[in-house]
């Protein structure tokens, strides 16, 4: 009896949860904030393209402007397809929550977040 008691109180707990994100993403679901602030990333240093083909890890560093944002300096790590390796001087467009630029994600086809989103991080080639 005690254990169909704290089924039933997770289930809802957990369409209460499910609620609360469907109404928070204004109609679809969603697990970040509902409200970001569009920006531009100026890079300014990136890490050197491999030899390599395909995704491969890359560092850059830059300055986000932004409609709440004077220039803020960030720099993140990400999975990157070589063919489109960005470049200093590069302007990437990027979101972030209104007021909070360090937590900063891209907008830009040749990324994927850190460790990917392909499972397993590239392999070194010879």
């Amino acid at each position: 009896m005690l254990l169909q008691v704290v089924f039933i109180v997770v289930i809802a707990g957990a369409l209460v949860s499910m609620l609360m994100m469907y109404r928070r993403g204004r109609g679809r679901f969603s697990f970040g904030p509902a409200n970001t602030e569009s920006g531009t990333l100026y890079v300014t240093g990136v890490s050197p393209r491999p030899a390599a083909q395909g995704e491969q890890y890359v560092t850059i560093t830059g300055t986000i402007s932004g409609p709440s944002v004077a220039g803020e300096t960030v720099y993140g790590r990400y999975a990157w397809d070589v063919n489109q390796w960005p470049s200093p001087g590069d302007a990437i467009p990027v979101g972030y929550p209104p007021g909070k630029p360090q937590h900063w994600s891209l907008a830009h086809p040749g990324a994927r977040p850190y460790l990917g989103s392909r499972g397993n991080p590239p392999e070194p080639t010879d």
